[in-house]
């Protein structure tokens, strides 16, 4: 179909509803003719709508005109409803539904299964922009909402993304009356009298197929070769002073227009003659297919999440356990220093991109945080303790409830913001408020597929492409820039995109021209994400083996048998319930817990298994841990076994641990070894002078004093079993260790200090809140009371009333005196009628609203207020009139 028979009037095709009444005016006659359930789809679709709610159908259809709520709506849809959208934006206003369908059908018949796939998908996409008040009126005049066309429509600075131009009447704005008459000469047109009938002759002849084929052939081949290289788009192009024969002979007969006096462009008729009448050179239907990587066995794949779901908690704990007694600093502007998070990294034998993962994830789950002190430092939570208590599996759900919802991304960690500054772990600036929308998407993308089966991960970032395209970079605004670059004559497929090629005299070197949209960082981050939420979901146990494991699925509140629906939604269970299931499920696969090692003669213990938190605490004391795995490895080393007697425990309290939760007896070795360090241990003992040193044994201070180790401890023998230091107790306990001896510190009171391994928390402290993107998708309560809001305000905006004796109307409202306004509502108490009425509340804000009045007294009126849809009560001076309502209204 050519672009000349956009105006015509076109009968709307088999299969679609033919508008019987006549099509609304505006968008808000449109939504007035919608059913209740029409407005809630509108608002559930577009939440932000409802901030606050609309007094009547006219504010929201203004709302829902606003370029930042249209913007908002355009960036959800699929990419073939916005390829919808980008057509009706370069179609006529308005445009039959048949000349939409044409400019994805073209004038040549497309292939029988495209053909029949975008039969199929654009009555769809048509109603979805409907029902989310992109587009109103009926099939015989669809129109797109008019900051959307704005938003869409080609222009120099935002090259439309179906690579098309401005009209021939666009382009030829302000162009002078002489220059359009040689226009049209040159086109073989007889001369006008005026400049609009000489675009409407151009026009004209651009969209009949016969006529314009007959022009083109007399075209030399090199000019036929610049429009074919430009025919789908960008069409600017820059020119010198002395363009080349080709691009003159295109220009003298407005087959390319200028728009400034160094750009040119090829005119939108132009380009869908050459298309064909298509808009998009690819339209997408369909949305792409899942590629499977693998499938497995389900039970598989739940063995294999259980695995790292339990190594996840693990690391949790690990990392936690190591910053008990306070951790790293925090940075003056916030966060994790570059330095620290090497070290973390170490501690956990991981890449610094997984221990930022690992920290993030303990702080949106609200098991680590700042402390608040003066010297700012970062230390498990009050929390965290809870978190130790629970049930492994129910440890596992909180931490995946959390990220799921969390806005956090540590995969922006390292990189720089758009000051230039490094992002750090914990820091400001890592929330993404698309982060639990691409999470929740590319799990249920994987939860359509049978269970035990992975996805090949090329095929789901497709997926999610299609369905959250990048507004502005569609395939057909892609495409014809690098070939535009060649000049006739020589290569194109290696010339650089916008170079000047067939614009410039051969003797000039090539110029930019306006180059094509870039991608927008924003989708970019979305593929990122989506990249990031793979590798997370497998170090979490979501997935085993990229595949979605049974108890993620019931975390997800997805079917656990069979492959999801295609939107891969919940059933609206609450997610606390979600997650006791998913616990249920993951408790039989994760390993039992032991209660006993297996303690080997080269000072080592072995863990069979995952041990019981008491049995694994303690032990954490008394040994370090040497290897992980299926079986820990724990290594006895004096300076364990010091850490073990610090916390207040006798060597026979260490005998007898570990004769209890020992299946082998308990090597002479380890033995001798607790007995050994026992011996020395709290021999000399450590306070506060500064410091000083106190042993009965003064043979033991002399010696001491005699090590020239201790030189930096500045001491000095006060009595002969006292040795005073310059130096806090702290690092003369450490100094002294650091010597070999088995120092205890004490008390003022003389009693031996007892450390515990869990003595420092931060106060208690929230989890981060998620930034919102947006305001919530609202609920079936809110929808049906907003609905019944907006129709009664619309109602009382719309009413018909009777006018007053004496009408007095100032903007909107009704003005009667004060007497005439209490003989109304009097009256109207009295027979049971319905007013209307202009009311100023006590904060000066205005409305109108239609009331049944049912008592009046005492300076108050009291009725049924229509507007709110409850009865109400209202002060009679704030009441600036009223009006009767028409009987048809009454």
């Amino acid at each position: 179909m050519g672009i000349g028979e956009l105006d015509r009037e076109a009968h709307v095709p088999e299969g679609r509803p033919s508008g019987t009444a006549a099509s609304p005016r505006t968008l808000a006659e449109a939504l007035r003719a919608r059913g209740d359930d029409g407005l809630a789809a509108l608002l559930r679709a577009r939440p932000d709508l409802l901030g606050p709610v609309p007094n009547d159908l006219t504010q929201l259809a203004t709302r829902a005109g606003t370029r930042a709520s249209v913007v908002r709506a355009l960036e959800r849809l699929d990419r073939f409803s916005l390829q919808v959208a980008e057509a009706l934006a370069v179609a006529p206003d308005p445009a039959p539904y048949a000349v939409l369908a044409g400019l994805f059908g073209g004038d040549r018949d497309a292939a029988g299964g495209e053909a029949a796939e975008i039969g199929a998908a654009l009555p769809r996409a048509v109603a979805l922009l409907r029902e989310q008040a992109l587009v109103w009126g009926e099939d015989d005049r669809l129109r797109l909402v008019r900051t959307a066309r704005e938003l869409l429509s080609p222009s120099p600075q935002h090259p439309s993304p179906t690579g098309l131009g401005p009209t021939v009447a666009e382009a030829t704005a302000g162009m002078s009356p002489g220059r359009l008459q040689e226009i049209v000469a040159a086109a073989g047109l007889p001369s006008t009298h005026d400049p609009v009938s000489a675009v409407a002759a151009l026009t004209a002849l651009f969209t009949d197929r016969e006529r314009m084929g007959g022009l083109l052939d007399t075209a030399p081949p090199e000019a036929l070769s610049v429009l074919d290289r430009l025919v789908w788009g960008p069409p600017y192009g820059e020119v010198t002073a002395k363009p080349t024969p080709p691009v003159s002979w295109l220009r003298d007969r407005g087959l390319l227009l200028p728009v400034s006096p160094r750009t040119m462009v090829l005119p939108r008729e132009v380009a869908l003659h050459l298309r064909g009448g298509r808009a998009h050179r690819a339209p997408e239907p369909r949305a792409p297919e899942l590629g499977v990587a693998r499938a497995y066995r389900p039970q598989v794949v739940d063995g294999a999440a259980a695995g790292q779901a339990y190594a996840a908690l693990a690391t949790v704990e690990e990392l936690l356990k190591s910053w008990d007694h306070g951790g790293p600093a925090v940075l003056r502007a916030g966060g994790l220093s570059v330095r620290d998070l090497k070290r973390t990294a170490a501690a956990l034998d991981v890449p610094e991109s997984v221990a930022a993962f690992w920290l993030e994830l303990a702080y949106g789950a609200g098991l680590l945080a700042s402390d608040g002190e003066a010297d700012e430092r970062y230390a498990p939570t009050p929390a965290y303790d809870d978190w130790l208590d629970q049930p492994p599996a129910e440890r596992w759900a909180r931490l995946v409830t959390a990220w799921l919802a969390a806005t956090r991304t540590p995969g922006l960690v390292g990189g720089q913001d758009a000051k230039g500054r490094t992002l750090s772990a914990l820091g400001p600036d890592l929330d993404r408020a698309a982060a639990p929308e691409v999470r929740h998407r590319v799990l249920g993308l994987l939860a359509t597929l049978p269970p035990g089966t992975a996805a090949d991960p090329e095929s789901l970032l497709a997926r999610l492409r299609w369905e959250r395209p990048t507004r502005g970079t569609s395939t057909a605004g892609r495409t014809g820039a690098a070939a535009a670059a060649a000049s006739p004559g020589t290569a194109g497929a290696g010339a650089e995109p916008g170079a000047a090629g067939p614009w410039a005299s051969e003797t000039r070197p090539p110029a930019p021209a306006v180059p094509p949209t870039a991608p927008r960082p924003a989708a970019d981050l979305r593929e990122r994400l989506a990249r990031w939420v793979l590798g997370d979901a497998e170090l979490l146990g979501i997935t085993g083996r990229g595949a979605l494991s049974t108890p993620a699925r019931a975390l997800l509140n997805l079917p656990l048998d069979g492959p999801a629906g295609p939107a891969a939604e919940g059933g609206g269970v609450e997610p606390e319930v979600a997650a006791e299931r998913a616990a249920e499920l993951l408790e039989p696969l994760l390993p039992e817990a032991v209660d006993h090692v297996l303690l080997q003669a080269d000072l080592t213990a072995v863990a069979p298994g995952p041990l019981l938190r008491p049995l694994a605490d303690a032990l954490a004391v008394l040994a370090d841990v040497e290897s992980k795995g299926g079986a820990t490895v724990y290594r006895f080393t004096p300076g364990s076994v010091r850490r073990a007697l610090d916390t207040g425990r006798s060597a026979s309290d260490l005998h007898a641990f570990l004769t209890a939760h020992a299946r082998t007896p308990v090597p002479q070795p380890l033995a001798y070894l607790i007995d050994d360090v026992a011996r020395k241990h709290g021999h000399l003992r450590i306070g506060a002078a500064s410091a000083y040193v106190r042993c009965d044994d003064d043979a033991l201070l002399g010696e001491i004093l005699a090590d020239r180790r201790s030189a930096a401890l500045r001491l000095r023998r006060l009595a002969p079993t006292v040795l005073a230091a310059q130096a806090d107790p702290a690092s003369l306990l450490e100094g002294l260790r650091a010597m070999g001896y088995a120092p205890a510190a004490e008390s003022a009171e003389g009693d031996v200090l007892v450390t515990r391994a869990d003595a420092h928390r931060t106060p208690p402290r929230t989890a981060p809140a998620p930034v919102p993107d947006g305001p919530p998708v609202p609920d079936a309560t809110l929808l049906t009371a907003a609905v019944r809001a907006i129709r009664a305000g619309d109602h009382a905006a719309t009413a018909v009333r009777r006018e007053p004796a004496v009408p007095v109307t100032t903007g909107g409202l009704p003005r009667t005196s004060a007497a005439e306004t209490l003989a109304t509502v009097q009256a109207a108490a009295l027979t049971g009628s319905a007013v209307w009425i202009g009311y100023v509340n006590a904060e000066g804000a205005a409305s109108q609203r239609v009331i049944a009045p049912v008592r009046v007294e005492g300076g108050f009126v009291t009725g049924y207020d229509h507007t709110a849809d409850e009865v109400r009560t209202y002060p009679l001076h704030r009441i600036t009139g009223v009006a009767e309502l028409a009987d048809e209204d009454a």
